[in-house]
């Protein structure tokens, strides 16, 4: 691994340091090299290289609004015999605690950037020799340009024009499916089909403008060093901001502070609440799909709730 890691990155210094780490997807491990610290994850999956294209993808278009710090992505590898290997920059990092407010205010931040984007490209529209350079997009669809994977599952981010179908379909149905083909589950697929009809009801007056999202923005996947916060981890797309909350709230979630500062920008809409639950239905699910019965009942209980 470690000659395939000196051709790739072109450097004649390659000299582990700190204890190697594993988390639930991939493993981890630092390096010094020629031009500075990287951080390697592998993963030995035959999807892998689709998995890490998408987390690469996900971090450039992060990085690129330069409102949240990311590790700056360097390249994909594939590994001989299978999987593949993810070399990004390398941050000393900590656990999240005294920069949660400052991240949430950035998240909030990113989420409003692609509406700002979408403003100032009608106010340059009707101003006379405004400027034409090449500037940032305003994208009008939901969906990414390439596949991302939340956890090791594929998700399809074909752009659609309206959150509803694209959320519906590309990720409650798509995790559905998997969980019909794994375990044919009649209480699950019972509940889905009283529950698909009513979903349009927890939207009614709420006007979704296309967001740029972590899409796993939990907190397992932030952090903070010594010059602010910083996430990492992304399963990016353009979706609808609250669904970025969601997992936020789940499995430890984030400091009160966090939350204050986020909706002092974006205060919560009417139904938040109940849209919160349809979220974290998604997130419940994808756990059923990746480490099996224990989240069934978190899943058929998100459902019943919402069915009330």
């Amino acid at each position: 691994m470690e000659q395939l890691l000196r051709s790739e990155l072109r450097t004649a210094t390659l000299w582990p340091f700190g204890s190697p780490g594993a988390g639930c997807i991939s493993e981890g491990r630092a390096y010094h090299t020629d031009t500075g610290r990287v951080f390697v994850k592998v993963n030995r999956r035959a999807q892998a290289r689709q998995m890490f294209e998408g987390e690469m993808a996900s971090l450039e278009a992060l990085g690129s609004t330069g409102l949240v710090r990311v590790p700056r992505p360097i390249k994909v590898i594939d590994i001989p015999g299978g999987g593949a290997a993810f070399v990004m920059e390398h941050l000393k990092m900590q656990g999240l605690s005294s920069q949660a407010a400052k991240l949430g205010a950035q998240v909030a931040e990113l989420h409003l950037h692609n509406q700002k984007l979408g403003e100032k490209e009608q106010q340059e529209a009707h101003t006379v020799g405004h400027r034409t350079e090449a500037q940032p997009q305003h994208v009008t669809k939901f969906g990414f340009h390439t596949a991302t994977c939340c956890g090791f599952i594929p998700q399809v981010n074909e752009w659609k024009d309206d959150w509803l179908t694209f959320f519906t379909r590309h990720r409650l149905q798509a995790q559905l499916d998997l969980i019909e083909k794994d375990y044919a589950d009649r209480e699950a697929r019972e509940l889905w089909s009283q529950l698909q009809v009513k979903i349009p009801d927890l939207f009614i007056g709420i006007e979704i403008v296309p967001s740029l999202l972590h899409g796993d923005l939990w907190s397992g996947n932030v952090a903070e060093d010594d010059l602010g916060p910083v996430i990492y981890d992304p399963a990016s797309f353009y979706g609808h901001s609250e669904f970025e909350l969601a997992i936020a709230l789940m499995f430890g979630g984030f400091p009160r502070s966090f939350f204050t500062a986020y909706h002092s920008k974006i205060p919560k809409a009417p139904g938040f609440d109940k849209r919160l639950v349809l979220y974290q239905l998604f997130n419940y699910l994808n756990h059923w799909n990746h480490f099996g019965q224990e989240y069934r009942r978190p899943s058929l209980s998100a459902m019943r709730k919402l069915l009330k």
